[in-house]
């Protein structure tokens, strides 16, 4: 008993030792920590309601104010350990081991998160857009660091890691979506009549985009018709709904008024030989 109450009392001096020649120093350590964790909180909250009202990307705004937060803590810290007298060279050292290693490790996550960075500075497209990378296409439903989030008009969502979009070729039509439609009439019918026919199909259609015309003109003299094209842009998330209404409008505008859509048909003749 008399030693365990010794070794107390010994342990007990050692501490009282250690606050009394380094309390001053570990009081400072604390306090600088805290007012270092106060004022980055602070400078990040200022930084980021600047980048917001700058109407700059919500996404780059916070990822930027959380990094300036975590540089200011970690040059705190490193204030503070300096304060008790505990050398940094080995934690420094060891950090950059650590880094090396889970750059390593996560270079494909680190790839997807700075070309996400370059996505959201340079800004090729934004929240709404239409875009085609990597043969897939859709609207721009949410833009973040390390992926792009695409939907259509089926309310498929699409997820494409940012790396394989910074790069590649990438096609932005915006809002709209180009629309191709063909159909035939027969050569007896006049085609300078039909285009204008089709042509006031487009008055008033929903879906379209006003502020592009769609264009309508002779495609090709087929075997059996008379293609006449149209290219009209559509609002992508009404494609397909937009495109059946086109086709079914243009089908009973021109019955109505008497142009033949012709079917496929060839001609066979028949040569008789003469008997010798």
């Amino acid at each position: 008993m008399a030693e365990e109450l010794e070794q107390a009392q010994e342990i007990y001096d050692l501490i009282m030792t250690y606050l009394v020649t380094y309390g001053f120093q570990v009081l400072g350590a604390i306090i600088i920590l805290l007012i270092g964790i106060f004022v980055a909180g602070k400078v990040a909250g200022m930084l980021n309601k600047f980048m917001v009202g700058k109407n700059i990307d919500v996404t780059l705004s916070q990822f930027t104010s959380s990094t300036v937060k975590a540089i200011v803590i970690v040059m705190v810290a490193i204030i503070a350990l300096g304060q008790l007298g505990i050398s940094v060279t080995p934690f420094v050292a060891a950090i950059g081991a650590l880094s090396l290693g889970a750059g390593l490790a996560l270079q494909g996550l680190l790839a997807n998160y700075s070309a996400g960075l370059s996505i959201i500075v340079a800004r090729p497209f934004v929240v709404g857009d239409t875009i085609m990378v990597q043969g897939v296409s859709g609207v721009v439903k949410e833009i973040k660091l390390g992926y792009t989030i695409l939907t259509n008009e089926d309310d498929i969502i699409i997820t494409i890691p940012n790396r394989h979009i910074v790069g590649e070729i990438l096609h932005n039509s915006y809002a709209s979506s180009i629309l191709e439609l063909s159909i035939g009439i027969a050569y007896h019918c006049n085609p300078e009549h039909a285009i204008g026919i089709i042509s006031k199909v487009f008055e008033g259609m929903e879906g379209l985009d006003e502020n592009k015309p769609p264009l309508i003109g002779i495609d090709e003299f087929a075997d059996s018709s008379i293609n006449i094209n149209i290219r009209c842009w559509v609002l992508t998330t009404e494609l397909f709904a937009t495109k059946y209404r086109i086709n079914m409008a243009m089908h009973k505008a021109l019955t109505e008024n008497n142009i033949e859509i012709p079917f496929p048909q060839r001609d066979v003749h028949l040569i008789q030989e003469s008997s010798a």
